[in-house]
Protein backbone atom coordinates (compact mmCIF):
# COMPACT_ATOMS: atom_id res chain seq x y z
CA UNK A 1 0.00 0.00 0.00
CA UNK A 2 1.07 3.77 -0.79
CA UNK A 3 0.37 7.07 1.26
CA UNK A 4 -2.02 8.41 -1.65
CA UNK A 5 -3.45 11.25 0.53
CA UNK A 6 -3.32 13.12 4.24
CA UNK A 7 -4.57 15.95 5.71
CA UNK A 8 -4.47 17.91 8.61
CA UNK A 9 -7.37 19.09 10.67
CA UNK A 10 -6.83 22.04 13.74
CA UNK A 11 -10.11 21.22 15.72
CA UNK A 12 -11.05 22.77 19.12
CA UNK A 13 -12.93 21.29 21.98
CA UNK A 14 -14.26 23.09 24.70
CA UNK A 15 -13.76 21.14 27.69
CA UNK A 16 -17.00 20.40 30.31
CA UNK A 17 -14.77 22.59 33.08
CA UNK A 18 -11.39 24.36 33.14
CA UNK A 19 -8.29 21.10 34.02
CA UNK A 20 -5.58 22.95 35.83
CA UNK A 21 -1.65 21.50 36.13
CA UNK A 22 1.42 23.39 37.12
CA UNK A 23 1.86 24.32 33.85
CA UNK A 24 -1.49 26.41 33.00
CA UNK A 25 -5.24 26.03 32.76
CA UNK A 26 -6.85 24.81 29.84
CA UNK A 27 -10.38 25.63 28.76
CA UNK A 28 -10.85 24.31 25.27
CA UNK A 29 -8.52 21.42 23.83
CA UNK A 30 -7.07 22.67 20.87
CA UNK A 31 -6.05 19.29 18.79
CA UNK A 32 -4.44 18.28 15.50
CA UNK A 33 -5.55 15.35 14.05
CA UNK A 34 -4.13 13.61 11.34
CA UNK A 35 -6.45 11.79 8.21
CA UNK A 36 -4.50 9.54 5.86
CA UNK A 37 -5.49 7.39 2.66
CA UNK A 38 -3.57 4.26 2.06
CA UNK A 39 -4.87 3.33 -1.49
CA UNK A 40 -7.69 4.89 -0.61
CA UNK A 41 -8.39 3.18 2.91
CA UNK A 42 -8.80 5.91 5.27
CA UNK A 43 -7.08 6.04 8.75
CA UNK A 44 -6.90 8.41 11.57
CA UNK A 45 -4.09 10.03 13.71
CA UNK A 46 -4.21 12.66 16.95
CA UNK A 47 -1.26 14.44 17.76
CA UNK A 48 -1.06 15.09 21.64
CA UNK A 49 0.48 18.64 21.50
CA UNK A 50 -0.04 21.68 23.09
CA UNK A 51 -0.71 24.80 21.95
CA UNK A 52 2.16 25.88 23.43
CA UNK A 53 5.83 24.60 24.64
CA UNK A 54 4.88 23.97 27.91
CA UNK A 55 4.56 19.94 28.05
CA UNK A 56 7.03 18.97 25.93
CA UNK A 57 9.25 21.18 23.25
CA UNK A 58 6.48 20.42 20.57
CA UNK A 59 3.74 22.07 20.30
CA UNK A 60 0.60 22.26 17.68
CA UNK A 61 2.01 24.87 14.97
CA UNK A 62 5.26 22.61 15.09
CA UNK A 63 3.86 19.38 14.88
CA UNK A 64 1.73 20.83 12.11
CA UNK A 65 4.34 21.90 10.38
CA UNK A 66 6.62 18.72 10.45
CA UNK A 67 4.24 16.80 9.36
CA UNK A 68 3.27 19.08 6.39
CA UNK A 69 7.04 19.74 4.81
CA UNK A 70 8.32 16.48 5.98
CA UNK A 71 7.33 13.59 7.62
CA UNK A 72 3.92 12.71 5.16
CA UNK A 73 6.14 13.45 1.90
CA UNK A 74 8.84 10.93 3.01
CA UNK A 75 6.09 8.61 4.24
CA UNK A 76 4.62 9.32 0.51
CA UNK A 77 7.73 8.14 -1.29
CA UNK A 78 7.62 4.83 0.78
CA UNK A 79 6.61 1.48 -1.54
CA UNK A 80 4.13 -0.81 0.27
CA UNK A 81 4.15 1.29 3.70
CA UNK A 82 3.55 -0.28 7.02
CA UNK A 83 3.05 1.19 10.36
CA UNK A 84 6.10 -0.76 11.39
CA UNK A 85 8.13 0.92 8.11
CA UNK A 86 7.10 4.59 9.81
CA UNK A 87 9.67 4.96 12.37
CA UNK A 88 12.54 3.82 10.21
CA UNK A 89 11.40 5.98 7.55
CA UNK A 90 11.19 9.37 9.76
CA UNK A 91 14.53 8.42 11.88
CA UNK A 92 16.36 10.65 10.04
CA UNK A 93 14.46 13.63 11.50
CA UNK A 94 15.42 14.54 14.88
CA UNK A 95 12.89 14.63 17.22
CA UNK A 96 9.25 15.21 16.73
CA UNK A 97 7.78 12.26 19.11
CA UNK A 98 4.39 13.06 18.89
CA UNK A 99 4.25 14.67 15.54
CA UNK A 100 5.46 11.02 13.83
CA UNK A 101 2.91 8.99 16.23
CA UNK A 102 0.01 10.88 14.58
CA UNK A 103 1.45 9.85 11.51
CA UNK A 104 1.95 6.35 12.66
CA UNK A 105 -1.44 6.05 14.14
CA UNK A 106 -3.39 6.95 11.15
CA UNK A 107 -1.55 4.44 9.09
CA UNK A 108 -1.57 1.61 11.59
CA UNK A 109 -5.52 2.59 11.35
CA UNK A 110 -5.86 2.42 7.76
CA UNK A 111 -3.05 -1.00 7.43
CA UNK A 112 -5.63 -2.53 10.41
CA UNK A 113 -8.77 -1.30 8.47
CA UNK A 114 -7.93 -3.07 5.35
CA UNK A 115 -6.88 -6.39 7.20
CA UNK A 116 -9.97 -6.74 9.17
CA UNK A 117 -7.34 -6.52 12.64
CA UNK A 118 -8.54 -4.50 15.85
CA UNK A 119 -5.46 -2.32 16.86
CA UNK A 120 -5.61 -4.17 20.16
CA UNK A 121 -5.35 -7.79 18.63
CA UNK A 122 -2.30 -6.08 16.56
CA UNK A 123 -1.02 -5.05 19.51
CA UNK A 124 -1.04 -8.10 21.98
CA UNK A 125 -3.72 -6.76 24.01
CA UNK A 126 -5.77 -9.39 26.72
CA UNK A 127 -7.96 -7.54 28.59
CA UNK A 128 -11.63 -6.93 26.80
CA UNK A 129 -11.89 -3.87 29.82
CA UNK A 130 -9.85 -1.47 30.93
CA UNK A 131 -10.25 -0.19 34.81
CA UNK A 132 -10.91 3.87 34.39
CA UNK A 133 -9.01 6.09 36.29
CA UNK A 134 -9.36 9.93 36.22
CA UNK A 135 -7.13 13.42 36.49
CA UNK A 136 -8.40 15.81 38.49
CA UNK A 137 -6.70 19.66 37.99
CA UNK A 138 -6.18 21.87 40.68
CA UNK A 139 -9.24 23.24 41.92
CA UNK A 140 -10.07 26.71 43.31
CA UNK A 141 -10.56 25.02 46.86
CA UNK A 142 -10.21 21.95 48.79
CA UNK A 143 -14.02 21.97 49.15
CA UNK A 144 -14.61 22.45 45.51
CA UNK A 145 -11.94 19.41 45.19
CA UNK A 146 -13.83 17.59 47.12
CA UNK A 147 -17.29 17.69 45.81
CA UNK A 148 -15.43 16.90 42.56
CA UNK A 149 -13.90 13.62 43.82
CA UNK A 150 -17.07 12.57 44.73
CA UNK A 151 -18.76 13.33 41.62
CA UNK A 152 -16.36 10.88 39.65
CA UNK A 153 -15.97 8.19 42.66
CA UNK A 154 -20.51 8.51 41.94
CA UNK A 155 -19.60 8.06 38.33
CA UNK A 156 -18.13 4.64 38.98
CA UNK A 157 -14.09 5.57 38.54
CA UNK A 158 -12.08 3.14 40.51
CA UNK A 159 -8.73 5.45 40.53
CA UNK A 160 -8.13 9.57 41.41
CA UNK A 161 -4.89 11.21 40.41
CA UNK A 162 -4.76 14.68 41.90
CA UNK A 163 -2.50 17.12 39.97
CA UNK A 164 -0.22 18.78 42.62
CA UNK A 165 1.97 21.64 42.72
CA UNK A 166 4.12 23.82 45.32
CA UNK A 167 1.33 25.07 47.68
CA UNK A 168 -1.19 22.56 46.53
CA UNK A 169 -0.08 19.24 48.03
CA UNK A 170 -0.26 18.27 51.46
CA UNK A 171 -3.58 20.08 52.19
CA UNK A 172 -5.66 18.97 49.44
CA UNK A 173 -4.23 14.90 49.71
CA UNK A 174 -4.96 15.30 53.10
CA UNK A 175 -8.83 16.26 52.98
CA UNK A 176 -9.25 13.60 50.09
CA UNK A 177 -7.88 11.01 52.38
CA UNK A 178 -9.98 11.72 55.66
CA UNK A 179 -13.13 12.32 53.18
CA UNK A 180 -12.83 9.33 51.17
CA UNK A 181 -11.41 6.65 53.18
CA UNK A 182 -8.72 4.20 51.81
CA UNK A 183 -9.41 4.52 47.50
CA UNK A 184 -6.76 3.98 44.82
CA UNK A 185 -5.22 7.43 45.36
CA UNK A 186 -2.28 9.00 43.73
CA UNK A 187 -0.65 12.53 42.51
CA UNK A 188 1.01 13.83 39.42
CA UNK A 189 3.26 17.05 40.00
CA UNK A 190 4.29 17.59 36.36
CA UNK A 191 8.09 18.51 37.15
CA UNK A 192 6.67 21.47 39.65
CA UNK A 193 9.58 20.44 42.43
CA UNK A 194 13.01 20.09 42.87
CA UNK A 195 15.44 17.59 44.86
CA UNK A 196 15.26 20.54 47.64
CA UNK A 197 11.87 19.67 48.20
CA UNK A 198 12.67 16.18 49.24
CA UNK A 199 11.38 16.17 52.67
CA UNK A 200 8.44 18.39 51.80
CA UNK A 201 7.41 15.19 49.64
CA UNK A 202 8.18 12.91 51.73
CA UNK A 203 5.17 14.24 54.19
CA UNK A 204 2.80 12.60 51.36
CA UNK A 205 3.82 9.05 52.32
CA UNK A 206 1.71 9.11 55.03
CA UNK A 207 -0.84 9.43 52.82
CA UNK A 208 -0.47 5.79 51.06
CA UNK A 209 -0.29 7.03 47.87
CA UNK A 210 -0.23 4.42 44.71
CA UNK A 211 2.80 6.61 43.43
CA UNK A 212 3.53 10.08 43.16
CA UNK A 213 3.80 10.97 39.10
CA UNK A 214 6.80 12.92 37.74
CA UNK A 215 8.04 14.90 40.50
CA UNK A 216 11.17 16.77 38.71
CA UNK A 217 12.39 17.78 35.77
CA UNK A 218 12.24 15.56 32.98
CA UNK A 219 16.10 15.37 31.93
CA UNK A 220 17.05 14.56 35.72
CA UNK A 221 16.86 11.40 36.14
CA UNK A 222 19.75 11.24 38.73
CA UNK A 223 17.64 13.16 40.90
CA UNK A 224 14.58 11.35 40.62
CA UNK A 225 16.81 8.05 41.96
CA UNK A 226 17.86 10.14 44.92
CA UNK A 227 14.29 11.56 45.90
CA UNK A 228 13.10 7.71 45.02
CA UNK A 229 15.75 7.08 48.14
CA UNK A 230 14.10 9.45 50.27
CA UNK A 231 10.44 8.20 49.63
CA UNK A 232 8.23 5.47 50.77
CA UNK A 233 6.06 6.62 48.15
CA UNK A 234 6.70 5.19 44.68
CA UNK A 235 8.11 7.36 41.98
CA UNK A 236 6.42 6.84 38.63
CA UNK A 237 8.21 8.74 35.50
CA UNK A 238 5.96 10.67 32.77
CA UNK A 239 7.88 13.56 30.99
CA UNK A 240 11.20 11.41 31.39
CA UNK A 241 10.60 8.75 29.55
CA UNK A 242 11.04 8.92 25.67
CA UNK A 243 11.42 5.65 24.57
CA UNK A 244 11.90 1.85 25.54
CA UNK A 245 15.46 3.19 25.94
CA UNK A 246 15.13 5.73 28.45
CA UNK A 247 12.91 3.22 30.46
CA UNK A 248 15.38 0.66 31.00
CA UNK A 249 17.88 3.57 31.78
CA UNK A 250 15.58 5.11 34.23
CA UNK A 251 14.86 1.77 35.84
CA UNK A 252 18.38 0.50 35.47
CA UNK A 253 19.40 3.92 37.99
CA UNK A 254 16.41 3.57 40.32
CA UNK A 255 15.06 6.56 39.06
CA UNK A 256 11.12 5.12 39.05
CA UNK A 257 9.58 1.52 39.66
CA UNK A 258 6.65 2.32 37.86
CA UNK A 259 5.86 4.32 34.51
CA UNK A 260 3.37 6.18 32.78
CA UNK A 261 3.35 5.65 29.02
CA UNK A 262 2.30 7.86 26.36
CA UNK A 263 2.67 6.57 22.69
CA UNK A 264 2.82 10.10 21.91
CA UNK A 265 5.31 10.93 23.95
CA UNK A 266 7.97 7.86 23.14
CA UNK A 267 7.08 8.24 19.34
CA UNK A 268 3.83 5.96 18.33
CA UNK A 269 2.51 2.98 19.81
CA UNK A 270 4.48 0.42 18.50
CA UNK A 271 7.58 1.78 20.87
CA UNK A 272 5.07 2.16 23.91
CA UNK A 273 4.64 -1.46 23.03
CA UNK A 274 8.28 -1.47 23.67
CA UNK A 275 8.29 0.19 26.58
CA UNK A 276 5.69 -1.89 27.98
CA UNK A 277 7.68 -5.10 27.20
CA UNK A 278 10.95 -3.59 28.87
CA UNK A 279 9.07 -2.86 32.11
CA UNK A 280 7.45 -6.22 32.21
CA UNK A 281 11.26 -7.62 31.90
CA UNK A 282 12.09 -5.79 34.61
CA UNK A 283 8.82 -6.52 36.96
CA UNK A 284 8.11 -2.57 36.58
CA UNK A 285 4.15 -2.05 36.36
CA UNK A 286 2.85 0.57 33.34
CA UNK A 287 -0.25 2.23 33.17
CA UNK A 288 -1.70 4.83 30.27
CA UNK A 289 -2.19 8.57 30.74
CA UNK A 290 -4.08 10.05 28.80
CA UNK A 291 -3.70 13.78 27.22
CA UNK A 292 -7.00 14.95 26.94
CA UNK A 293 -7.27 13.28 23.95
CA UNK A 294 -10.72 13.06 21.45
CA UNK A 295 -12.09 9.75 21.03
CA UNK A 296 -9.12 8.92 18.26
CA UNK A 297 -6.72 9.41 20.61
CA UNK A 298 -8.80 7.29 23.60
CA UNK A 299 -9.92 4.27 21.21
CA UNK A 300 -5.70 4.24 20.31
CA UNK A 301 -5.32 4.17 24.35
CA UNK A 302 -7.55 1.61 25.10
CA UNK A 303 -5.87 -0.51 23.12
CA UNK A 304 -2.82 -0.24 24.58
CA UNK A 305 -4.08 -0.60 27.81
CA UNK A 306 -5.42 -3.79 27.08
CA UNK A 307 -1.39 -5.07 27.26
CA UNK A 308 -0.78 -7.64 29.85
CA UNK A 309 1.78 -5.40 31.47
CA UNK A 310 -0.85 -2.86 32.34
CA UNK A 311 -1.43 -3.82 35.75
CA UNK A 312 -2.77 -0.02 37.18
CA UNK A 313 -5.87 1.92 36.35
CA UNK A 314 -4.61 4.25 33.91
CA UNK A 315 -6.17 7.61 32.75
CA UNK A 316 -8.33 5.90 30.72
CA UNK A 317 -11.45 8.00 31.06
CA UNK A 318 -15.39 8.22 29.68
CA UNK A 319 -15.75 10.60 26.73
CA UNK A 320 -17.56 13.11 28.69
CA UNK A 321 -15.10 13.47 31.16
CA UNK A 322 -13.90 16.23 28.91
CA UNK A 323 -15.95 16.69 26.23
CA UNK A 324 -20.12 16.96 26.07
CA UNK A 325 -19.87 15.79 22.63
CA UNK A 326 -17.13 13.77 21.22
CA UNK A 327 -16.22 13.61 17.70
CA UNK A 328 -16.58 9.73 17.62
CA UNK A 329 -20.51 8.30 16.72
CA UNK A 330 -20.18 6.00 19.87
CA UNK A 331 -18.73 7.81 23.05
CA UNK A 332 -16.62 5.94 26.07
CA UNK A 333 -19.06 4.83 28.73
CA UNK A 334 -17.83 3.44 31.70
CA UNK A 335 -19.65 0.27 32.92
CA UNK A 336 -18.86 -1.04 36.03
CA UNK A 337 -15.80 1.26 36.73
CA UNK A 338 -14.52 -0.34 33.34
CA UNK A 339 -14.56 0.89 29.61
CA UNK A 340 -14.55 -1.53 26.81
CA UNK A 341 -11.85 -2.22 24.32
CA UNK A 342 -12.71 -1.50 21.01
CA UNK A 343 -12.88 -4.59 19.00
CA UNK A 344 -14.20 -3.38 15.71
CA UNK A 345 -11.20 -3.17 12.42
CA UNK A 346 -9.04 -0.51 12.98
CA UNK A 347 -9.04 2.22 15.89
CA UNK A 348 -12.04 0.44 16.35
CA UNK A 349 -14.39 3.75 16.18
CA UNK A 350 -16.09 5.70 13.55
CA UNK A 351 -16.09 9.85 13.15
CA UNK A 352 -18.92 11.45 13.47
CA UNK A 353 -18.09 13.47 10.61
CA UNK A 354 -21.18 16.17 11.65
CA UNK A 355 -19.39 16.53 15.34
CA UNK A 356 -16.08 17.07 13.50
CA UNK A 357 -17.20 19.85 10.99
CA UNK A 358 -18.63 21.65 13.97
CA UNK A 359 -15.33 22.39 15.46
CA UNK A 360 -13.39 21.92 13.54
CA UNK A 361 -11.38 25.54 12.68
CA UNK A 362 -8.95 24.47 9.35
CA UNK A 363 -8.16 21.56 7.26
CA UNK A 364 -5.91 20.91 4.07
CA UNK A 365 -4.60 18.66 1.95
CA UNK A 366 -0.67 18.09 2.70
CA UNK A 367 0.50 18.17 -1.04
CA UNK A 368 2.42 14.78 -1.72
CA UNK A 369 5.09 14.02 -4.87
CA UNK A 370 4.11 11.13 -7.31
Amino acid sequence: MRLTSAELLQVRMPLVAPFETSFGVQTERDVLLVRVELDGQPGWGECVTLPDPVYSPEFNEAAATTIRNFLAPALAAVDALTAAKVAVTLERFKGHRMAKAALELAVLDAQLRAADMSLADYLGGVHPTIPSGVSVGIQPSVPALLDVVAGYLDAGYVRIKLKIKPGWDLDPVRAVRERFGDIPLQVDANTAYTLADARHLARLDEFGLLLIEQPLEDEDLTWHAALARQLATPVCLDESITSAKTAADAIRLGATSVINIKAGRVGGYLQARQVHDVSAANGVPVWCGGMLETGIGRAANMALAALPGFTLPGDTSASDRFYRRDIITEPFTIVDGHIAVPTGPGLGVEVDEDALASVTVHRDTIPLAG
